[in-house]
């Protein structure tokens, strides 16, 4: 039975900021972004609620994550730091890859942080406008439930959501899979998609967000454009796996041919170019699964 090696040790242990030193220099224009102020008036409100990951080396502990709280606790005159020792000198930690937290997932955690603190507690923990929370708050009013549960796991920008609360509901669900297939999820997107949609999908028919210079019979014609393309994107996905796995299968068997040595060089010999184009096309295939490309022939 293999015996799996922890890589961290399980308590969290209290160490001297003089004994603790950066992985890397903190560059002063870093100080000045948005996110490490952020961290900062996080930490001076609430504390250390994420230790830092940390390595003893030569009677020190070097920073492996968590350079930015190091740095704020160094400019905060702080005398120690809440740590877990990793087992290994190994960047490649259980914070390496962070999923970065959607724009409606963020709105549920300032719903759920607003049973227990008002709103202007929260704007100094995050170092923002207390309207930047009331609207984070009210981000999702008047968006139907269908839109949301397309577009909970996706980075979407606040601006998109009040034009998306423009359209009516069956509406907003065509325009949030439209965002999703296109993998553009910006207010530019969801203000064309407002202009190319008919008036009896709009909640109001007051729109000044919608083009002026416009014609009607260029509106219609766009209004008809949108629709054919919404059309088209749902046939695309409903064939995309079944395309997918025969590409897949089709690139798997033209990389094993290939792979032989003899037709391989009597490709480079007879059709050069094919062989160019049928090499570049497995690479490509490949690149889009994150496999290291084997030598041809």
């Amino acid at each position: 039975m293999k015996v799996v090696r922890f890589a961290f040790r399980p308590e969290v242990v209290r160490i001297r900021l003089q004994d603790l030193v950066l992985s890397k220099e903190m560059p002063s224009r870093a100080r000045k972004h948005p996110k490490y102020r952020q961290i900062a008036a996080s930490l001076a409100s609430v504390g250390m609620i994420e230790p830092l990951v940390v390595f003893p080396t030569e009677g020190k502990y070097r920073v492996l994550d968590g350079n930015k709280r190091l740095d704020i606790y160094i400019q905060q005159k702080a005398e120690y730091a809440d740590c877990i020792l990793a087992t290994a000198d190994e960047a490649y930690n259980y914070n390496r890859r962070v999923n970065y937290l959607s724009t409606i997932g963020e709105h549920q955690m300032i719903l759920r942080a607003l049973r227990h603190n008002t709103a202007e507690t929260i704007a100094g923990a995050l170092a923002v406008d207390v309207s930047t929370i009331q609207r984070k708050r009210n981000l999702l009013d008047g968006i139907c439930s269908e839109a949301i549960e397309v577009l909970k796991d996706r980075r979407v920008s606040p601006k998109a959501f009040p034009v998306l609360r423009k359209m009516k509901p069956v509406r907003q669900l065509a325009a949030a899979q439209m965002m999703v297939a296109s993998n553009k999820y910006s207010e530019k997107l969801a203000l064309a998609l407002l202009a190319g949609t008919s008036d009896e999908m709009l909640v109001n028919l007051q729109r000044s967000t919608r083009s002026k210079t416009l014609t009607n019979d260029q509106r219609a014609r766009l209004v008809a454009e949108t629709d054919s393309l919404l059309q088209n994107t749902k046939a695309v996905e409903a064939s995309y796996g079944e395309d997918a796995l025969t590409l897949s299968v089709c690139c798997r068997y033209m990389q094993k041919l290939l792979d032989n040595k003899t037709l391989s060089s009597y490709l480079q010999a007879k059709h050069a170019s094919v062989l160019a184009e049928l090499q570049s096309i497995v690479e490509s295939f490949r690149e889009e699964l994150g496999e290291a490309t084997p030598p041809v022939g």
